[in-house]
């Protein structure tokens, strides 16, 4: 038997290890916070053991998971989205539960007499079915830029409607367990208690926790904050606890009452480290109630079990969105991405077994069940647009619409810039855009943004420039350039396939948000990439340098100077037809693709006289890949070379490529 401090550093060493791996594979990290538990728990390795001590780590987990979620309920948010929440959501989450419990009385019959399946146990099971896993969607969704997309936003209302849900749930299941027989005198003394508990902390928690907050903030003290922050959060859960409620509850309500408040940003910030770190024990902790000999003897059962909850949650979803309004694609998607378990699946399942509700064995089978359909979930996800392509008849319709719409808005533009995503960056890229009368075409998914900018007049349409389709009917092979305008290295990763797939020679600049993934877009095929970072440092030093007294001539040097060293770019420009006077004499950059019959095709780069002509090479792009510009470089044909140096220079510079 492990001490206490053993038991941790164990846990801790294990997580550590299980997160590394799971993040080597890009799955989530609760995975492997499972996997962790399945495998060092009594039912595997048998190194840690349930004790009273995991135990309440694991509680304190949900604690703060709870605080979490009460610290993002908007009311404003919530009533903005109220016919998704409580329309469709609702009745997900009721049909779920009632689809179980019709379910758990046919196997009921079914079952041994030794294994008793109850109502109770049907209710609070289908409360953890019902569940999904916001982690692991919204990660998923936010990856493939579809958070503001039309499956999108019902499926992020459906997923705050189960958080929501997670509450009376916590409060039913206890109540359902303590005394079956007298049932309606246990729920309304239950529900009398919870709204004493809510009115005493809302009504007067309110008035009470802004002033006190502003009363610890003034003292000046990170050190007071934090232990003021888990003072209010163990408190209410203290309250609610020994009101007979959940320790959950009074730690959601907790997070409520702070929410409105002018310090929710920092409490979410300094919270975040013990949530993550105790809901990481509180699902290793999960992992370590299942016993892996039972499900290999009745993997038969298990499959059943995963094959008829992920298949009823996503018919019974996708039909309700269906019924509120969606088209079958929207539908399939929003099944699809909600279909697998959920983290508050696994919290309620938890609760279910403390109460002794079900039948261990029942728990452990159910358990294996809904960990293996969320290790199935990122594959649905990710394969959830060939599916409904595959088996949505109207489909292809639908999205030939979509590129009709686009490619009509684009026909008669000829040199415009593609702009990928239509937010505060895209919109003022167009605004100068505009202003220098440079056509440009913008793709956004979000729906409603779309809508209210074409309202204004701006040349914008629904797509995803990460698809090829969308790339073409916005005119790739007619436009001059592709700028990126959001900061996500994934989908720029696509966007850059693509374009390098379709038009070798059009420059992409693309948005990051720091350096870290520059070399992985430079190789890309990004012509340049604009850290957010950096920008944002520049102008901070450039107005420090000026309140310090510098000259505002030589802060605009230096700032000038900074950039033409991190941008290539602006060390020269792409010369157009508009160029004249005293323009068309500046250094500028000029991309030359390098045909069969070209003079230099297998020759060494130091074979062909560049800097004679006045001239420099400062990219080589073959494909995707960006060469090194060294003097054994051998070119060949289809490179693209670009050329740096005066209108002369280039022109004497290519003429030494191709002659």
């Amino acid at each position: 038997m492990f001490s206490p401090l053993e038991l941790t550093l164990l846990l801790l060493g294990s997580a550590v290890l299980g997160v590394v791996a799971f993040r080597m594979l890009h799955l989530p990290p609760m995975l492997g916070y499972l996997a962790v538990g399945i495998l060092i728990g009594p039912h595997a390795l048998g190194l840690a053991e349930e004790s009273h001590a995991t135990h309440i780590l694991a509680e304190f987990g949900v604690v703060f998971l709870m605080f979490s979620i009460g610290l993002e309920f908007s009311l404003p948010k919530l009533m903005a989205m109220r016919s998704i929440v409580f329309g469709l959501g609702m009745a997900q989450v009721g049909l779920t539960i009632a689809a179980t419990m019709v379910f758990g009385w046919f196997i009921a019959r079914s079952l041994p007499p030794s294994i008793h399946l109850s109502w109770q146990a049907s209710f609070a099971l289908g409360g953890a079915l019902a569940m999904s896993s916001t982690a692991i969607v919204v990660k998923m969704l936010t990856e493939r830029l579809e958070l503001e997309s039309e499956h999108g936003r019902k499926i992020i209302g459906i997923l705050l409607f189960q958080d929501l849900a997670v509450v009376p749930l916590l409060i039913l299941i206890p109540a359902l367990a303590r005394n079956p027989d007298n049932l309606v005198e246990t729920l309304g003394w239950a529900a009398a208690k919870a709204v004493i508990v809510l009115v005493l902390l809302l009504f007067i928690g309110q008035k009470l926790m802004r002033s006190w907050f502003t009363i610890v903030v003034k003292r000046r003290s990170q050190e007071l904050f934090m232990l003021n922050l888990l003072l209010v959060t163990l408190g209410a859960a203290w309250i609610t606890e020994r009101a007979g409620l959940s320790l959950a509850l009074g730690a959601f309500v907790a997070g409520m009452l702070i929410s409105e408040t002018e310090y929710k940003h920092q409490v979410e910030e300094d919270i975040k480290p013990f949530r993550d770190v105790l809901l990481g024990l509180f699902f290793i902790t999960v992992g370590m109630l299942l016993n892996v000999q039972v499900v290999i003897q009745n993997w038969w059962l298990v499959l059943v079990l995963l094959a008829g909850p992920v298949l009823m949650k996503f018919a019974l979803i996708a039909g309700l969105a269906k019924l509120f309004g969606s088209s079958d694609g929207t539908a399939m998607r929003t099944g699809l991405a909600l279909a697998q378990a959920g983290e508050f699946g696994f919290v309620l399942l938890n609760v279910v077994g403390g109460m002794e509700l079900v039948d261990p064995f029942v728990i452990q089978v159910v358990l294996a069940s809904m960990v293996l359909s969320m290790l199935l979930a990122p594959f649905l996800i990710e394969q959830s647009d060939k599916l409904v392509l595959k088996f949505s008849s109207n489909e292809w319709m639908m999205q030939s619409l979509t590129l009709t719409k686009i490619a009509a808005r684009t026909m008669s533009t000829q040199k415009h810039v593609i702009v990928a995503g239509f937010g505060r960056s895209g919109q003022n890229l167009a605004r100068l855009l505009q202003e220098e009368h440079i056509e440009y075409h913008a793709l956004d998914l979000d729906p409603t943004r779309v809508q209210e900018a074409q309202a204004a007049g701006a040349n914008v349409s629904y797509g995803d420039a990460a698809r090829r389709e969308s790339l073409i009917a916005a005119g790739i092979y007619r436009a001059s350039a592709v700028v990126i305008t959001y900061a996500s290295t994934p989908s720029a990763l696509k966007v850059l396939h693509l374009v390098h797939e379709l038009a070798p020679t059009l420059p992409v600049i693309v948005r990051s948000h720091d350096d870290s993934d520059l070399d992985r877009l430079k190789e890309a095929g990004a012509a340049e990439v604009v850290p957010e970072l950096m920008e944002g440092s520049l102008m901070l030093a450039s107005h420090a340098l000026v309140m310090l007294g510098v000259p505002l001539r030589r802060v605009v040097h230096r700032v000038q100077a900074a950039r033409e060293e991190r941008y290539a770019s602006l060390r020269g420009f792409f010369h157009g037809a508009s160029d004249t006077g005293d323009e068309a004499e500046l250094i500028r950059l000029h991309s030359v693709t390098l045909g069969g019959g070209a003079w230099c095709v297998g020759r060494a780069l130091s074979e062909v006289d560049i800097e004679g002509a006045g001239a420099e090479v400062t990219t080589i792009r073959r494909g995707k890949m960006r060469l090194p510009v060294e003097p054994s470089t051998v070119l060949e044909s289809g490179d693209v070379v670009v050329l740096r140096g005066s209108a002369a220079a280039v022109a004497r510079a290519e003429n030494a490529l191709l002659a």
